[in-house]
């Protein structure tokens, strides 16, 4: 899908803040309400918007530690794949769940309350499927968190 300017300007508003109405976005986009409505509607059409969510502060639901866990693995069959698969989406805690080039097979994205929180995902990752090498870390900080995509690359 081509996107044109005003396609990515509704995109950068929506990234912002979805829960606008049309006809504010409109108006800042030089629109009329119902063209911007069609080019929202395209967008979801053509899959460019996938969804739309709400924002949780993780530490107004007690889960404001963050680990980052790398995993390894010698085994690196199908099976062994779907097994991992199945045990890392049944955990709730993990929030993402990356393949890996280089020295780490898997990344995943863990948010609990504290440490003995995180020793149980823990012990359910490690249980539910055979691993070479587990490496957990603690995010001290968060310096810089968005779920808005940089728009200058699209096409």
């Amino acid at each position: 899908m081509k996107l044109d300017a005003i396609d990515l300007q509704i995109l950068d508003i929506l990234q912002q803040d979805a829960d606008q109405q049309v006809a504010q976005i409109a108006e800042r986009v030089g629109l009329s309400t119902t063209p911007c409505w069609r080019r929202i509607q395209r967008l979801r059409e053509q899959g460019v918007i996938t969804r739309q969510v709400a924002l949780v502060d993780p530490r107004q639901l007690n889960v404001g530690v963050t680990v980052f866990v790398s995993v390894r693995t010698s085994t690196h069959t199908q099976e062994w794949f779907e097994s991992f698969r199945a045990t890392v989406q049944a955990i709730p805690e993990v929030v993402e769940f990356y393949r890996m080039s280089g020295d780490v097979d898997y990344l995943l994205r863990v948010v609990v309350p504290d440490i003995a929180a995180y020793d149980k995902v823990y012990k359910r990752l490690t249980a539910g499927t055979q691993l070479h090498d587990v490496s957990s870390s603690f995010a001290m900080e968060e310096l810089k968190f968005t779920t808005a995509l940089p728009l200058s690359y699209a096409r």
